[in-house]
């Protein structure tokens, strides 16, 4: 799954104090500084204690960027006024509201009385724009062409306002990368700008480019937290879990400790599979903000990760209940079927799937690893295999696809077909050391007396990767255990019990109380008798027996 459970808008500062005193406009661009750092709630105690036009329109940006825009066009009115920045100010209030056309019209006021010659007032217009969560941005450019006239060159602020504003259009991340590499040009030491075009090149997998620009605006900056967030991304997309996880703490580390700090963890642990953390962390924040949707939502999802089923169904009624309709999405529906098979209700759950495909066709592709799963839930694995087929054929499939294919077709019992698909996965990628030991297992399954040794060169081929350079001990312990027992057994069925008990010794050198290993020891040292022997084997452990 490859969704955002929480929002990270990208957004610019532009440092507007209109007519204040020394100590208030001190305390604005703090206030803009954490709310640029994502550090809401010390801008909000900062900004609480005044109340002058330009405190309260920081608080409405800072509650537009929490996407809670009744509150956003509150502040925006209480900084509304009959000056340039007071007509911006109720132009915000609107378009927070999604009222556009009178928007513009407090926009082209605030224009007008400044003549078009007050740089920073036409960039806090084109900064609403690129604030707002619209694409209503055709105008945006007529402010930031006058703002460009009035400057001459290159304003590295505006030019961050140009970039996002251009976000929101269809010209999109093109003109978006040209303004902030303007700003860049502008200012080199501008570390916001080299944040935008990490997180842009984060967003257009452009994994090079978005290590190299986040990792300068942390140079310029080491407490600028939102880059390490969108490093951590960049190391998500790239598969890189375990790094995307560390630098994700990194910047929680930084970042304020606060329910909202403490959601984006949560559902970051969610997606790198750290399911029984993420819950441990989505009931923490429901403690002091139950209303939470996202926590609310995730809450089911990580219940059926954990196991807990009938937990999950509860929770999943629940979210159903309080979420408004628009705020449902895809995988809400796919959960709420997934927690259905495994409560008794796989009929419905496959119906559900089924009638949401059925109504709109192009969420095929969307729901295939769902509904196989769903199958699976059943043990009704060649459905399951049914229906990766299909999505290999096509939605596109990869090789995570193949692996899920040959893994349901072994649970059908199909394993001639299960190893050519895996013989098509490691001839992709000859060094994927998961692939070599379910096709062992597969071909165990095939040669079930290891009589033939179908499984050995592969079995031998997991141990040779465990040794690699870089190789994880631990993440291959649990396959070598497997790997030497099944060999100690076929040494012995080919009469060779002096490697045996050599594989047999390395199985209870990774787990000393393996004592079906042991066992084996044991039998292979005792005096040598006329007697019949023969092997049994499990699923993890081997043992020679005396008849």
């Amino acid at each position: 799954m490859s969704f955002k459970p929480w929002k990270q808008p990208l957004l610019a500062a532009v440092a507007m104090v209109a007519g204040t005193t020394a100590a208030t406009a001190q305390n604005v661009q703090t206030a803009q500084r954490d709310i640029e750092l994502g550090r809401y709630n010390e801008a909000r105690a900062i900004l609480r204690p005044g109340s002058t036009p330009e405190t309260a329109f920081e608080l409405g940006r800072l509650y537009q960027m929490r996407d809670m825009p009744d509150s956003a066009a509150f502040f925006f009115n209480k900084a509304a006024g009959s000056t340039p920045f007071g007509q911006v100010a109720a132009g915000r209030a609107l378009l927070a509201k999604g009222q556009v056309s009178p928007a513009e019209a407090q926009f082209d006021a605030a224009a007008k009385a400044t003549k078009n010659k007050d740089g920073k007032v036409l960039t806090m217009i084109a900064q609403a724009y690129g604030e707002s969560d619209g694409k209503n941005t055709g105008k945006a450019q007529t402010y930031m062409d006058a703002a460009q006239a009035v400057f001459k060159k290159d304003d590295p602020a505006l030019m961050v306002a140009r970039g996002d504003v251009f976000l929101h259009s269809d010209q999109g991340g093109g003109e978006a990368m040209t303004s902030y590499d303007r700003a860049i040009a502008a200012n080199p030491s501008y570390a916001q700008a080299y944040y935008k075009k990490g997180a842009l090149s984060v967003r257009s997998r452009n994994f090079n480019a978005a290590r190299e620009s986040l990792n300068k605006a942390i140079e310029l900056d080491p407490s600028y937290a939102p880059a390490y967030r969108e490093l951590a991304d960049m190391y998500y997309y790239a598969g890189q879990y375990d790094l995307a996880l560390s630098t994700f703490k990194k910047y929680t580390d930084l970042a304020e400790n606060s329910p909202s700090t403490s959601a984006q963890y949560a559902s970051f642990l969610y997606l790198t599979k750290k399911y029984p953390e993420a819950l441990t962390e989505v009931n923490k924040v429901l403690q002091s903000d139950p209303n939470n949707l996202t926590m609310n939502r995730l809450k089911p999802y990580l219940l059926y990760e954990t196991g807990d089923f009938a937990g999950a169904s509860t929770a999943m009624d629940a979210y159903m209940k309080v979420a408004p309709a628009d705020k449902v999405i895809p995988e809400d529906l796919a959960y709420k079927y997934k927690i259905m098979s495994k409560t008794g209700k796989g009929t419905e759950a496959i119906a559900g799937i089924s009638d949401i495909i059925k109504k709109d066709p192009s969420k095929a592709c969307d729901f295939q690893n769902d509904l196989a799963a769903i199958y699976a839930n059943q043990k009704d694995y060649k459905g399951a295999a049914r229906v990766y087929s299909y999505k290999l054929t096509n939605c596109k499939g990869d090789l995570t696809d193949q692996f899920r294919l040959a893994t349901a077709l072994t649970g059908d019992k199909q394993y001639t077909r299960a190893d050519s698909v895996y013989n098509i996965i490691l001839t992709a990628k000859p060094t994927y050391g998961p692939g070599y030991l379910a096709r062992a297992k597969v071909n165990s399954y095939l040669d079930p007396e290891a009589k033939q040794g179908l499984a050995k060169p592969y079995y031998e081929k997991y141990i040779e990767l465990s040794k690699a350079e870089g190789a994880d001990p631990t993440k291959f312990k649990e396959g070598v255990v497997e790997a030497n027992g099944y060999l100690g057994v076929y040494s012995f069925q080919k009469g060779d019990k002096a490697a045996a008990k050599g594989y047999f010794e390395q199985v209870l050198a990774l787990d000393p109380e393996n004592a079906g290993a042991k066992n084996n020891i044991k039998i292979l040292s005792a005096p040598t008798k006329a007697t019949k022997t023969t092997t049994t084997k499990t699923a993890t452990k081997t043992t020679v027996k005396k008849k």
